[in-house]
């Protein structure tokens, strides 16, 4: 009998064994980013200066919004520098710190929207070189930039929170850092990212995460 239970013991291990082997246990997957909400929201940008809250409108420009909250989701803009700050003017984000990640998201376009609100100063809206090219860089207007509305620059929202932070951003540097989106002068931001920024442009001020406020 006791024969009889160490064979069975035995066989039971084996079979685990294999199954095992044939069933490893499931590995944890990247989710995305959330569902796109059909609906206004609100996002937070945590910054080297304090905090700035955008209000998102969906009927102002709902491919931009939509393409907003899939990069803030996916946690695109954590970690990233408000690499193009002209005092009085503008101050842009939205080339990933990480190269990899700024690489994937470069040429994922998005259709552009029809104009609707003008660029006054606090709208939001992503900047881009040519038609329908519009992807992951965005601009804070610091002035009234409505000269801009016959140039395709559409808002897709606005800030209601912490103007005053997004007026203190860094200027020193002005277009150098990271101007020439039309010209071709990003390379070096896209192949260096932050390494090459915090080398290079050590106080740019810093975007440490985006999160849409629940």
């Amino acid at each position: 009998m006791r024969a009889l239970i160490v064979a069975m013991m035995c066989s039971a291990t084996l079979a685990g064994s294999r199954l095992g082997s044939e069933s490893p246990a499931p590995q944890a997957r990247d989710r995305g980013p959330a569902r796109t909400p059909l609906h206004d929201f609100r996002v937070r940008l945590d910054t080297s200066k304090g905090p700035i809250v955008i209000a998102v409108h969906r009927d102002w420009a709902p491919r931009g919004a939509d393409r907003f909250h899939e990069l803030v989701t996916a946690r695109y803009f954590d970690d990233s520098r408000f690499f193009r700050v002209v005092k009085g003017q503008w101050a842009q984000f939205g080339i990933a710190g990480n190269p990899a990640l700024a690489a994937r998201w470069r040429t994922r376009s998005i259709p552009d929207d029809a104009p609707k609100q003008s660029n006054v100063r606090g709208r939001v809206a992503f900047a881009f070189k040519e038609p329908g090219g519009r992807t992951a860089q965005i601009y804070i207007s610091l002035r009234d930039n409505s000269y801009q509305d016959a140039q395709g620059f559409v808002p897709f929202g606005e800030v209601v929170e912490g103007m005053a932070v997004a007026d203190a951003l860094n200027s020193e540097y002005g277009e150098r850092s990271g101007g020439g989106i039309r010209a071709g002068k990003q390379q070096p931001l896209f192949d260096g990212g932050n390494a090459y920024l915090d080398r290079e442009y050590p106080r740019l001020d810093r975007l440490l995460e985006a999160r849409v406020i629940p």
